[in-house]
């Protein structure tokens, strides 16, 4: 048995986090964070905030590091080479996407957001003063035909292309971004989810020059999210988008953090990463409020992350890729009313629960329903965007007999409308 299989509800309740607070009686499964707590060399490197007396502003040092350890953990990772003095803190990634807005972005341009997607990328353009643009992804079988003329020369499918998958509409993203600019010309910014938060998709690089091809066709940016990066699974390999191409490179910014994979969110850190000298040189003379946001335990833990937690890093993703193993399993003999297409990578599942639509009280979600007759705290897809609508998201990130519980309960409850 995992010792993360030991972890009880009662334990995890008694923490008070958000995650479990904010529905009471109700499994947390909704917002983002996972339920088993730190690296044991994060938790013992924080202890130098108090030993240090270290609750004024970041020290120098400790910022410099924190890029050194970035840019060290992409190339050993990824092989992915940039200058640590490239890398800029943030709170977090939203604040991030803020600020590329704000300095970078040209103003009146729209922001092009493939559905579903994270929550506040939808919001957060407004509070920019920014409209954005939803582009519906769409669930095939097959791939298209052009992302295997150059993925695939042995005629074989990559495994992220392979069976049924969500995919990118190149199409109507190539036309949201061709009255984008400002002038309602080509133009905009694309927003790139990759490990994608919620389909769980990791995309193939053939996927990603496509993307590259169009935004370079409207000149166009790219806000590249990667925050879920080293939360891939068996089979799946994060491409650093910003590294397919000196083009992809000039026209987007990589936002990432580890707060996500070494479950730090609270400690509010990201990193960006700039690889166009323009931008690097704006946010130098403009961005200093954003990236003075990012905390010191968060910047500690962060180091600390990228150089000394692989082990606990590889523990906890081959745990949660048997829990996502799992529930592919459960759902298919036990929730045949619900959609599942198995995530590549993230700590997220999303179920389609469109065909219980309508068996359910006029007016009520899949997500209410849910919270509301299996006491199972989710996120309504609805929030992601009209392509999420009927879709419930469920964060799996939980001791796998909490995961048990929750997904008994919901199929307790189909049976009984």
């Amino acid at each position: 048995m995992h010792p993360y299989d030991s972890i009880t509800r009662k334990q995890i309740e008694e923490r008070g986090s958000r995650k479990w607070a904010e529905y009471p009686g109700a499994i947390g499964a909704w917002i983002a964070e996972m339920d088993f707590g730190i690296a044991p060399a994060i938790r013992e490197a924080l202890k130098v905030i108090d030993e240090n007396q270290l609750y004024g502003y970041t020290p120098p040092a400790l910022l410099k590091g924190l890029g050194e350890a970035t840019s060290e953990f992409y190339a050993s990772r990824y092989g992915w080479e940039f200058p640590a003095e490239n890398v800029f803190p943030a709170s977090d990634v939203l604040l991030g996407m803020g600020g590329f807005l704000d300095i970078l972005a040209p103003r009146g341009a729209k922001i092009v957001v493939p559905t579903p997607a994270y929550m506040p990328f939808l919001t957060v353009p407004g509070a920019f003063f920014r409209d954005h643009v939803e582009v519906p992804q769409k669930i095939v079988d097959e791939p298209s035909p052009e992302l295997l003329s150059t993925s695939s020369a042995d005629g074989q499918v990559p495994a992220p292309l392979a069976g049924r998958h969500w995919e990118m509409d190149f199409e109507a993203i190539d036309a949201a971004l061709s009255t984008a600019g400002p002038d309602g010309g080509p133009g905009g910014v694309l927003v790139l989810c990759n490990p994608h938060n919620p389909t769980g998709r990791v995309y193939t690089r053939a996927e990603l020059e496509k993307i590259t091809e169009i935004v370079e066709k409207n000149g166009a940016l790219v806000f590249s999210d990667e925050i879920h990066a080293p939360l891939t699974y068996s089979g799946f390999q994060h491409i650093p988008y910003a590294s397919t191409s000196e083009a992809a490179a000039r026209h987007t910014l990589t936002a990432t953090s580890h707060t996500k994979s070494f479950n730090t969110p609270g400690l509010k850190c990201a990193q960006l990463i700039f690889t166009n000298d323009e931008h690097l040189a704006a946010w130098k003379k403009h961005g200093t409020q954003f990236s003075a946001t990012a905390a010191t335990p968060g910047v500690i833990a962060g180091i600390t992350a990228y150089r000394e937690g692989g082990e606990w890093l590889a523990d906890t993703l081959g745990y949660l890729e048997q829990t996502r193993d799992f529930i592919a399993d459960f759902a298919a003999a036990e929730l045949p009313e619900l959609g599942y297409i198995k995530p590549q990578g993230t700590y997220l599942s999303f179920f389609d629960a469109n065909a219980l639509v309508p068996r359910l009280p006029e007016g009520v979600s899949p997500q209410q329903f849910f919270l509301q007759e299996a006491r199972v705290a989710m996120n309504d897809g609805a929030t992601t965007g009209q392509a999420g609508k009927g879709w419930v998201r469920f964060n799996m990130g939980t001791p796998r007999p909490i995961v048990q519980d929750a997904l008994e309960a919901m199929a307790a409850a189909i049976r009984k409308l």
